[in-house]
């Protein structure tokens, strides 16, 4: 065996061992070839032909000493700047950095002569085992880009901002790749959006790109994000200003890091070297929002259920389980709201409880094709459903947007499968076979081509009986992350470069309708999406442990994603990962979590091992051996009940084109500076204003107040305080937040707090 893909595995980040680096040589580079070959290789020689003359030889080398491809760091092509992979540390990626360490062993390379502009080159490998025998690959092209003048075109809607002379385009012998320019900065211009972002709420001084990927933790230390936007607004100047990059290609910004007044955008485009930018002026920042969000669409309003307390735990397994933790919420008088189970299904198909027994069918089941054994995990879906309805408990269940193909699909996910791959319904290789699975969760699985609504309807009718039946409310959407590969092709005749990006919209998209159509509420739960996913549900910030730098990147994460017009988010308050979170952390971040859109606990999977990890507040309390736990979450709990009603009102207000419910202080007070010294403060609609504790052992906080009419009042205290500095305010009170409340709106809010 012997493996060459000049692009790899479509990995954003991470070269791979059987990949040409750089893919997309520029002129005068030279490139590494690399191939994989089977253990009977015993030499590897590549054919180099320049012009189709006559070819050279290159011996490969064995990579054994080469580092693993996942830890190999890669450039961005707009800056230069490194972008580390990163280690993983176990979890689900853990088997995925095991064979990256034994792909190393099987690789072999050589560096080619310099690449020169307007030549195009040919190679070929040939692979000798130790009994002589050959194998070889067939001819690959390549050619050396070049930046020019020319080659494209530059399409602005709105006030044109673009540096005169800036533009410029990248092509090879093949066509125009990407094009660049520059928008003018000033010096007390500060630079918010571009999705959710968990390493700073002000990207100035920083470089990033806008691609779909699973970090799986440490999000804030790589840069990298599931809800990417081309979308950024720029506040603190004259006026508030904004660009969307009309596009679901990658992009790259250096926002002043390189040059202070410099903006530089790169993009991707397609063959035409066409793309779209679209500049957004308006006096406050919410104006500048409003009208990206006309381009892009709208949220929409979701109902009062979703702002009551959010539970989950991934061990949550049994029908018996469930209702053990939702009677302990009741022992606790603790009020619950949401049960998100995540563990439910079969996991092949993710349509049938575990346990049940049912024939195979060509055609979506209903609730009563299936018998659900008295001692089997879910004796009684629809009863425990209805159960918890009559508890005031709404249910999502969990899914993946994949048909699992290993091991071997049988029973109903082999007609699954088999449906699939027949009817042409899944994401195509550019060779035009199914897509399997690049990526390091569920490896190998076919993808739905979700881009077409034939291929939704299919895949959500399989699910219809969950919702009309057994009562289901919602679901969470997780995974959306798994198209590697610029090559793919998509029903809708997009290629992976424009396509990928584009499919957790499609993914949320497709379950909310399957709720319209059932008549519910569209209340999904996505962790991954781009430009397009604000009308499609609620979000959470994704896989983090329970560390306080993950606390504090998690709420830049949604004050970033706010920013982008996603007004339903939340995170796995406190983490979902590792060790269980000390009691400080956790009633912080509890704290933090009920004044945020969606408040929530989840923990990962920890093959039942004890100690338990969940993350409801007994089993941290029993973990921690601190008794404050349970009143203190009970107290936040309530308090966040109280809020609902206020919580419902201001998302409808953004809904309609005000400003985000959970927002940077900027939003309100784009010209005041001193807003941006404390940039994890934010506001929770027009009256809130949250201060979060984000260090341990804080007895008092320094808080900044905007300048305001009328003032501000502490909520715990009633005491009245003028805006326009910074003051300091009590935090030794775990069951008291630092809040503030606009004075103008205390009258009507204060009996959420003194009750």
């Amino acid at each position: 065996m012997i493996r060459h893909r000049p692009h790899g595995s479509g990995h954003p980040y991470a070269e791979t061992e059987d990949q040409r680096v750089p893919a997309r040589p520029l002129d005068g580079e030279s490139v590494e070839l690399r191939v994989r070959a089977s253990a009977r290789v015993v030499s590897v020689v590549c054919d180099w032909s320049v012009d189709g003359a006559a070819p050279a030889e290159l011996p490969l080398t064995r990579g054994d000493d080469r580092p693993p491809a996942d830890a190999a760091e890669g450039t961005s092509p707009a800056t230069g700047a490194v972008e580390g992979a990163g280690a993983v540390d176990g979890g689900h990626l853990a088997a995925a950095q095991a064979r990256a360490a034994r792909a190393a062993a099987g690789s072999w390379a050589v560096r080619t002569p310099a690449l020169r502009s307007g030549a195009r080159y040919s190679y070929r490998f040939r692979a000798t085992t130790a009994d002589g025998a050959g194998r070889t690959t067939r001819w690959f092209e390549v050619t050396a880009a070049t930046w020019t003048d020319a080659g494209g075109k530059l399409e602005i809607a709105g006030a044109d901002r673009v540096v005169p002379g800036s533009v410029r385009w990248l092509a090879d012998g093949d066509g125009p790749l990407r094009v660049r320019f520059e928008l003018a900065l000033g010096p007390d211009e500060h630079v918010v959006g571009f999705g959710e972002r968990f390493d700073a709420v002000d990207q100035r001084g920083r470089t990033l790109d806008a691609v779909v990927f699973e970090q799986y933790k440490a999000q804030g230390r790589h840069g990298r994000t599931y809800l990417p936007m081309p979308y950024a607004m720029v506040v603190g100047g004259r006026e508030s200003w904004g660009w969307h990059v009309r596009t679901s290609r990658r992009t790259w910004y250096d926002v002043g890091a390189s040059r202070p007044g410099r903006i530089v955008v790169e993009a991707e485009t397609g063959p035409d070297g066409e793309l779209g930018v679209r500049f957004y002026d308006g006096r406050r920042p919410a104006d500048v929002l409003n009208a990206f969000l006309g381009d892009v669409g709208r949220p929409a309003e979701l109902p009062e259920w979703v702002f009551r307390l959010w539970a989950s735990g991934n061990e949550w397994n049994t029908q018996e389980r469930v209702l053990a933790e939702m009677d302990r919420h009741r022992e606790h008088g603790i009020p619950v709201g949401a049960l998100v189970i995540e563990a439910w299904s079969d996991e092949t198909t993710f349509t049938a409880f575990r346990g049940a027994e049912y024939e195979p069918s060509e055609e979506p089941h209903r609730l009563a094709d299936y018998t659900f054994p008295a001692g089997g995990p879910w004796p009684d879906p629809k009863g425990m459903v209805d159960e918890l309805h009559r508890r005031d408990v709404k249910v999502l269940l969990w899914q993946i947007p994949l048909q699992k193909m290993r091991p071997h699909p049988r029973h109903q996910a082999a007609v699954d499968a088999r449906q699939l791959a027949e009817r042409g319904y899944g994401v195509r290789e550019a060779d035009g076979r199914p897509y399997r699975n690049r990526g390091w969760w569920f490896p190998l699985a076919l993808m739905p081509d979700l881009s077409s609504q034939e291929v939704r309807d299919w895949w959500t009718a399989k699910r219809r009986y969950l919702v009309e039946e057994v009562g289901v409310d919602g679901f969470k959407t997780d995974g959306g992350e798994h198209a590697w590969g610029h090559d793919l092709r998509y029903a809708d005749g997009r290629d992976g470069a424009a396509g990928n990006g584009l499919f957790p919209v499609h993914y949320a998209r497709a379950f909310g309708d399957l709720l319209r159509a059932c008549g519910k509420a569209p209340v999904t739960f996505s962790r991954a999406g781009f430009a397009g996913s604000q009308p499609h549900g609620a979000f959470w910030a994704g896989d983090e442990d329970s560390t306080w730098e993950a606390f504090r990147s998690s709420i830049r994460a949604g004050i970033t994603a706010s920013a982008c017009g996603i007004v339903y988010w939340g995170w796995d308050l406190a983490g979902f990962s590792g060790p269980v979170p000390d009691a400080e952390l956790y009633l912080r971040a509890a704290g933090a979590s009920a004044f945020m859109p969606i408040m929530q606990y989840h923990s990962e999977f920890n093959h039942h091992r004890t100690p338990a990890r969940d993350r409801t507040p007994w089993n941290v309390a029993a973990q921690s051996g601190d008794e404050r736990v349970v009143p203190v979450f009970r107290r936040l709990a309530e308090l966040r009940e109280r809020l609902v009603p206020y919580l419902a009102e201001q998302a409808r207000a953004a809904t309609a084109g005000g400003a985000p419910l959970m927002r940077g202080l900027f939003f309100d007070h784009p010209d005041d500076p001193g807003v941006w010294r404390h940039p994890l403060q934010f506001q929770l609609g027009d009256a809130l204003l949250v201060a979060p504790v984000t260090e341990p052992g804080i007895t008092g906080t320094s808080v900044y107040l905007p300048e305001r009419q009328g003032g501000w009042v502490d909520v715990w205290t009633g005491r009245e305080l003028a805006g326009g500095r910074t003051v300091s305010l009590p935090a030794d009170r775990l069951d008291r937040p630092p809040v503030l409340c606009a004075a103008e709106h205390w009258t009507r809010l204060s009996p959420v707090f003194t009750v």
